[in-house]
């Protein structure tokens, strides 16, 4: 008798090449609208499918999780993110879940350093005016940014987007570098780079001109960078934020923004995204990215290719090589 396929279900849509090799290997159901799935679907797929294939965008509480007759034994997560799962309650329920590591990395990186400098040089802005209409010409004072070459950054998180943000900043803009890890870094790479590990987060915020975050989201880091630690930036310093919306008190950023306690942020996340609040909209010194981070082809066709490893490896039988528990 001819052993049926896993049954698999993605929540969105994945770029073509990928969901042709889900098709090849799995029984796999598509979202052809490509709509986020209700609470009510996410939690019939528990009980009908062996794999789940969820994005940042499907939250995963555990009133989702059913309380019996779960069929689903892998949560194969299209991201390196998984605060949007309760991880603890699918660990209890026997069930696995892995993601993407490492292949996103230069993009997300980019992508910050795409936000520092505009932020800085308040292009978003200067593309708002001349879209328009009310560009008068160049003029001595006209939309008088921040310079970056020579000016410090810190970087919250130093793993590997933290690093290689800190890479482009260094040898390409010849920044000096501080950063916060909770664990202690010291290895060629950040040595290359001259880059100083500082006490606490706060040690960093007081000394850098730009801080960009790289912290993972959840409980533990929600509203990280709170009122006081926006207090405790330099008046002239502006926040970068590619890793997580929660990590950031959104209520006291607006404030600090438009109080002008810090000089401007860029913001590729939000909490409780895809809702971004009017008053982020309407400050003009933020810039506001609709989460780009890992948006280009190579990238996502690599974080999909990566979930289909943990998948075979999975139901193989093997180690799936990006396990979270």
């Amino acid at each position: 008798m001819r052993k049926m396929k896993p049954r698999v279900i993605v929540t969105r849509r994945w770029p073509a090449a990928v969901e042709q090799i889900l098709a090849e290997r799995f029984d796999a159901t598509f979202n052809e609208g490509d709509a986020p799935l209700s609470p009510t679907q996410l939690k019939a797929a528990f009980l009908n499918f062996d794999a789940i294939l969820p994005t940042v965008s499907d939250k995963l509480p555990a009133g989702i999780f059913p309380d019996a007759d779960i069929r689903t034994r892998l949560l194969a997560n299209f991201g390196v993110g998984f605060s949007h799962i309760d991880i603890d309650l699918a660990k209890a329920r026997g069930i696995t879940v892995t993601i993407t590591p490492g292949v996103l990395t230069d993009c997300t990186a980019d992508i910050a350093m795409s936000l520092l400098l505009s932020v800085a040089r308040r292009t978003g802005e200067g593309e708002r005016q001349l879209r328009a209409g009310g560009w008068a010409g160049w003029c001595p004072t006209h939309m008088i940014g921040t310079k970056v070459t020579g000016k410090t950054l810190g970087i919250i998180g130093m793993g590997r987007i933290g690093k290689a943000m800190a890479r482009r900043a260094h040898f390409g803009f010849g920044m000096d570098v501080v950063f916060y890890n909770r664990s202690k870094v010291d290895d060629g790479e950040t040595r290359a780079m001259g880059a100083r590990q500082l006490a606490s987060i706060d040690d960093v915020l007081a000394e850098a001109d730009f801080v960009s975050l790289h912290c993972p989201g959840g409980a533990e880091n929600r509203h990280l960078i709170n009122a006081e630690r926006l207090g405790a930036m330099k008046r002239g310093a502006f926040l970068i934020n590619t890793a997580r919306g929660d990590v950031v008190d959104q209520k006291a950023l607006v404030a600090a923004l438009r109080e002008g306690k810090i000089a401007g942020a860029g913001l590729d996340v939000y909490d409780g995204e895809p809702a971004v609040p009017a008053a982020l909209i309407e400050t003009e010194n933020v810039v506001l990215l609709p989460h780009l981070g890992s948006a280009s082809e190579e990238t996502r066709v690599a974080m999909g290719m990566r979930a289909v490893e943990n998948l075979v490896a999975f139901f193989e039988g093997r180690p799936v090589p990006d396990r979270v528990v």
